[in-house]
């Protein structure tokens, strides 16, 4: 195997590798062993002491080579212009590892950047309607605009026109697919794909060459939700598996946003019923920026080469009120300085303030002083 990969990513890419094991197994299994090397070097009667663990799995781990099999997907993933990152990876996202079952192993082609923690989710029906296209074009691009993430799962439908309003838009997507990467599902998504791959990234926790077999979807919409601050559902039925993806929100501790319809349409009353049950609804983007919380680590937007943004909100800003914005810190300053350092004529100061204090970004303290507020 190639020098490059390390004899832990070898272990996470061999135990992702043998059959019968999903994400809740590998986790159980990890838990005990401590790390992947450690587990398919256990023998039998220490698998055996492993909930849910019987012969069926205990034969996958000792009766194959995973090591050996391992091996063959990395070269044919070099082959392909694929890459991945392991569970301990630097690159690997901080936001997956907050949730439940993460997947071990990320197939990747294209790249994940750091602007990519400022992400949301656009999922929603595959038999839209012309009004779900352009609410989804709409909120997409408004989203792409100021420098959100899109992230969705490249089926036909919503995820389909998230992807592409958001590259139109200029911005970065990532697709989450359920199956292998070295084929393209569903296949006409194959040119969208690879337009993908160039402006942000397609992503699968899946080996290779796994097949979209109908377990895979729901267990892929946990990466689609985990990987989002909020997933905004546009037209979904009652029994669409769209709402997998809200449940796997709800779970994971993202905001849940819904697109109301039509009240007799069929293609809107799974998100009808997400709003009776407490999601937000939405009107347009700002009320997304609005509603996410303050993020893990300050973002710096790669389209903004001095700004960093602790809240989406502030990602609706215009230049000049970034700019004024981060030349507030914690602590409180005069007007008087604030005027002084931003160079900039003191009624815009003043109009730009007052705009920021009503966006509940930054604090008026007695005797002229001002601050931004803390996340």
């Amino acid at each position: 195997m190639n020098d490059n990969l390390s004899d832990i990513q070898k272990a996470y890419l061999a135990l992702n590798m043998v059959k019968g094991i999903g994400p809740r197994m590998q986790t159980l299994l990890l838990e005990r062993f401590g790390s992947p090397d450690k587990i398919l070097s256990a023998s039998a009667s220490e698998l055996a002491e492993v909930r849910g663990v019987g012969n069926k799995i205990i034969d996958a781990i000792r009766d194959t080579n995973p090591l050996d099999i391992a091996r063959r997907e990395y070269e044919e993933c070099q082959q392909k212009g694929i890459s991945f990152i392991s569970w301990e990876d630097e690159g690997y996202p901080i936001s997956l590892k907050e949730i439940f079952d993460p997947p071990i192993v990320l197939y990747k082609k294209g790249t994940i950047e750091p602007v990519d923690q400022l992400a949301v989710a656009i999922v929603g029906s595959r038999k839209c309607t012309a009004y779900g296209r352009r609410i989804t074009e709409k909120l997409s691009s408004g989203l792409a605009r100021a420098g959100v993430t899109i992230i969705s799962g490249l089926a036909r439908g919503i995820d389909s026109i998230a992807h592409r309003a958001a590259m139109k838009a200029g911005g970065r997507t990532i697709a989450v697919c359920a199956n292998g990467l070295a084929m393209t599902y569903p296949p006409e998504h194959h040119d969208l794909a690879e337009e993908i791959s160039q402006q942000g990234a397609i992503l699968s926790e899946s080996p290779l060459n796994m097949q979209p077999t109908r377990g895979l979807f729901p267990q892929r919409n946990r990466i689609v939700s985990g990987l989002s601050l909020g997933v905004i559902v546009i037209e979904a039925s009652t029994t669409s598996g769209t709402l997998h993806t809200a449940r796997h929100a709800m779970e994971q501790g993202r905001e849940i946003f819904a697109v109301p319809g039509q009240i007799d349409s069929r293609e809107s009353e799974g998100c009808h019923r997400l709003i009776r049950d407490g999601a937000k609804l939405i009107q347009g983007v700002d009320d997304i920026l609005e509603e996410l919380g303050p993020l893990i680590e300050p973002v710096q937007p790669s389209q903004a080469k001095n700004t960093e943004v602790r809240v989406p909100r502030e990602l609706s800003l215009s230049t000049q009120q970034s700019e004024i914005l981060n030349l507030l810190g914690l602590e409180p300053i005069s007007i008087d300085l604030l005027i002084e350092r931003a160079g900039i004529e003191p009624s815009r100061i003043l109009s730009t303030l007052t705009i920021l204090e009503m966006k509940r970004l930054i604090e008026r303290l007695p005797g002229n002083q001002i601050l931004r507020i803390p996340r």
